[in-house]
């Protein structure tokens, strides 16, 4: 495994070599002072780990990595910063990992080994939802295919509310953000329910959705699910998350704008 490493600062680009070089499985590192050696090297050279400083003169490492992934597609980032505020932006990039400094030897053979790690554990769950970037609900590893696109966004609001209960009229609401609820979209909406219910039967998790007194709700210990687990504190789910939850609906975005408060808090504290 080879490993490239950029930071203005000596000290520290001497050290992140060193700690690299004494990770089992690591055969090469390289280590530049800036972007251009670097990019330089990449001209006739590959490396499957870039670890790269943000905060740098000549060109900062958001835009580093971009031109890397240019140049060398497979080379997995990870961002070694003293700001936490460039973490959405970072995974955004598609970053594998992003430490803040000063950080161990231990911390970054973790968040190496996550970059090799094809950035996903294996998914063992009957039922796996998977919310981060777009949004998919996967049985026994096939994705469940909605009879209507409406159908799907309905689940992924019950999803997105996390097992509260959600009126025909809320859920209306969030569905169609500028209608009326009069009685033609009443009618409309309960097509849409019985459309779900008829795509769940059909994937065989009929009783992953509850309907009681006209309020549904999704049963979340059923399922495993990527943005519970993030809350939960769940490294895997934690990595995982590249600033792109639901990206298919507005209205994902206030728990999207939560999901990213919580990173940062997470990389500061």
């Amino acid at each position: 495994m080879k490993i490239i490493c950029a930071d203005d600062e000596p000290l520290i680009l001497e050290m992140t070599g060193q700690m690299c070089r004494e990770i089992p499985g690591v055969d090469e590192v390289e280590t530049f002072p800036g972007a251009s050696e670097l990019l330089a090297y990449l001209e006739n050279e590959s490396a499957d780990i870039a670890i790269l400083d943000i905060d740098m003169p000549e060109m900062n490492g958001l835009t580093l990595a971009a031109k890397i992934k240019e140049r060398r597609p497979d080379t997995a980032i990870i961002f070694l910063t003293g700001y936490a505020q460039y973490a959405v932006d970072a995974f955004k990039l598609h970053a594998s990992g992003y430490l803040m400094k000063p950080t161990t030897k231990e911390q970054l053979e973790e968040e190496i080994r996550f970059a090799l790690s094809d950035k996903k554990p294996p998914e063992t769950a009957h039922i796996v939802v998977h919310t981060f970037g777009a949004f998919d609900v996967f049985v026994d590893g096939n994705a469940v295919s909605f009879g209507r696109s409406k159908a799907k966004e309905l689940m992924a609001c019950l999803v997105d509310r996390q097992g509260a209960s959600v009126t025909r009229a809320e859920a209306f609401a969030t569905l169609w953000e500028d209608e009326f609820y009069d009685r033609a979209m009443q009618k409309q909406m309960d097509v849409v329910v019985r459309a779900l219910k008829q795509s769940l039967k059909d994937a065989g998790i009929s009783d992953f959705l509850e309907i009681q007194s006209g309020a549904m709700r999704i049963r979340p210990e059923m399922c495993s699910c990527d943005l519970y687990r993030f809350f939960d504190g769940d490294m895997n789910a934690v990595n995982s998350y590249r600033g792109e939850y639901m990206s298919a609906y507005s209205w994902a975005s206030l728990t999207e704008a939560y999901i990213d408060r919580i990173q940062r808090k997470r990389l500061e504290g």
